[in-house]
């Protein structure tokens, strides 16, 4: 199984940057992992709010294969301790046969056409993050789920 970061518009913070590409190469010592962009929306500050939710989700669907489990990271979503998210992604190693698409949407969430492609809605917090943080969060959580896996001395209980 490999896992992909697919997010609305990219991180332009160049700190943020180089702690996410740290987790990502982490990340990628235990599994097939890849973050992916879709450009925001063009003219998007001149589009109503459901109009750029259903210009981001033209894009995002593009950007998926027919084949790929998907689970948006939404506000409204399950929320998980580390410990059984790892326990999340072990179960979802051994039934997804090829990739598993975590989805970061845009400044007003998800389109209906998202939420009918997915899977599951994952919350990573009740509280209200940037997406540039939101990327950071979640590979920092994906490489922790990993080291639980593996029993390796990163998480504490």
């Amino acid at each position: 199984m490999k896992v992909i970061l697919l997010s609305v518009g990219k991180t332009d913070h160049p700190l943020l940057s180089q702690i996410i590409e740290e987790y990502c190469k982490r990340v990628n010592f235990y599994i097939p992992f890849e973050m992916k962009n879709v450009a925001d929306p063009k003219n998007r500050k001149n589009l109503s709010e459901k109009e750029q939710k259903s210009e981001e989700a033209a894009l995002l669907l593009k950007a998926l294969q027919p084949s790929d489990q998907v689970v948006l990271l939404d506000d409204k979503g399950k929320q998980f301790r580390s410990v059984e998210f790892a326990r999340y992604l072990e179960k979802k190693n051994h039934t997804v046969p090829r990739q598993l698409v975590f989805v970061v949407g845009g400044p007003y969430g998800f389109a209906p056409e998202m939420y009918d492609r997915a899977s599951d809605t994952i919350s990573l917090s009740k509280m209200t993050f940037t997406h540039q943080m939101v990327r950071l969060i979640f590979t920092e959580q994906l490489y922790r789920a990993m080291t639980i896996i593996h029993n390796e001395p990163y998480h504490h209980e």
